[in-house]
């Protein structure tokens, strides 16, 4: 593990386990950010997967892990402005998109822990050969469906972005899958409708990329898994016109309200990005709560919020989650609740004794 990396995870290892640490957390709830449970840690392991995609292993280490640590509760007690406001601290699981390998690798797994789980879905390509272009565009540049196909799609995208030398070529494989992952990332700056037609246009996997509404409703019927609206198309609302924002809202709404028989009254934004004409939107659709991307933690008492803070988890932190500790340190210090002084003090004991 690089310095940095070992610098992190004993920090984390110490906020969790000194009594300064425990007392910071007391009172407070964690919600992680997933989104998808692949066979191995392999393929979970290179960089542009890392950040969406764990291992089956890792992600059982990190159940175990979680277990000892944190009263895991559902995202909805969790959310509970009547809950305890100086207990042990709580967590809740997310998993955005809903990914079929979610019912595949996560659930069983979910299932044999008995954690409760929240996944908040795209609900366009739920029962649809519809593909998530992240996945579409990143295993055919990867070269998962052949040379022809990489070289094919390489010819369309120049239309758009010019191709990292790295990509172009035979390498090492973490400099290529670096490339790739930053690739991905400015992607980003096209339009929803141009990724989803260069999405159409790659090999079909073997298995739809998303979740069906069967595998949906059976995963509710265990009583662990409730579900939430993460957009129907997955575009960033922010971009949308006032029409296709209200059009995209009331879809996702509808479908998960047909088809589950307790949704989650709480939005999760794709990407997620929001502004005030955006949380208006979702405030005439009846939510009073959604989840952003914001890293921090959340504190009992807290009023209802459009800008809820998660905490992703990659690989790498599932594999060694003394890191999540890190990550939950930088939380309390960026959340924007105001913390009791008592718990201030901890946050600087905490620090000084790292160090």
């Amino acid at each position: 593990m690089p310095l940095k990396q070992l610098i992190k995870a004993g920090t984390g290892w110490l906020c969790l386990n000194t009594p300064a640490g425990q007392r910071l957390l007391r009172g407070t709830g964690t919600i992680l950010m997933l989104h998808r449970v692949v066979a191995d840690d392999a393929q979970a392991a290179l960089p542009h997967r890392n950040a969406l995609c764990i291992g089956k292993p890792a992600f059982a280490n990190l159940l175990r892990w979680l277990k000892r640590r944190f009263d895991c509760v559902p995202l909805a007690e969790l959310l509970d402005p009547s809950g305890p406001a100086n207990g042990p601290p709580r967590l809740a699981l997310t998993f955005d998109d809903g990914w079929r390998d979610n019912a595949l690798h996560a659930f069983p797994l979910l299932q044999e822990h008995g954690l409760p789980a929240s996944i908040f879905l795209s609900t366009d390509f739920i029962g649809s050969p519809q593909r998530f272009w992240w996945e579409a565009i990143g295993e055919t540049l990867w070269g998962s469906f052949g040379e022809e196909a990489r070289e094919q799609l390489g010819e369309r995208l120049r239309q758009h972005l010019s191709l990292p030398e790295e990509l172009r070529t035979a390498g090492a494989e973490q400099r290529r899958s670096q490339a790739l992952e930053q690739f991905l990332q400015q992607l980003k700056g096209l339009s929803a409708a141009t990724l989803q037609e260069l999405a159409d246009g790659c090999p079909s996997p073997p298995e739809p990329h998303a979740l069906d509404w069967q595998q949906v409703q059976a995963m509710e019927a265990s009583g662990l898994i409730r579900f939430g609206p993460h957009g129907a198309s997955h575009a960033i609302l922010t971009g949308l016109d006032d029409d296709s924002l209200e059009a995209d809202l009331r879809r996702s709404h509808e479908a998960i309200g047909t088809h589950c028989q307790a949704p989650l009254p709480v939005y999760c934004y794709p990407n997620g990005d929001h502004d005030a004409r955006v949380c208006a939107a979702l405030r005439r659709h009846g939510y009073s709560q959604a989840l952003g991307t914001r890293p921090g933690l959340h504190f009992s008492q807290q009023a209802a919020s459009l800008s809820l803070p998660r905490i992703g988890v990659s690989h790498r932190i599932a594999c060694q989650p003394s890191l999540l500790g890190w990550r939950l340190l930088q939380g309390a210090r960026q959340s924007g609740a105001p913390a009791p002084a008592a718990q201030s003090n901890d946050l600087q004991e905490c620090g000084n004794e790292v160090e």
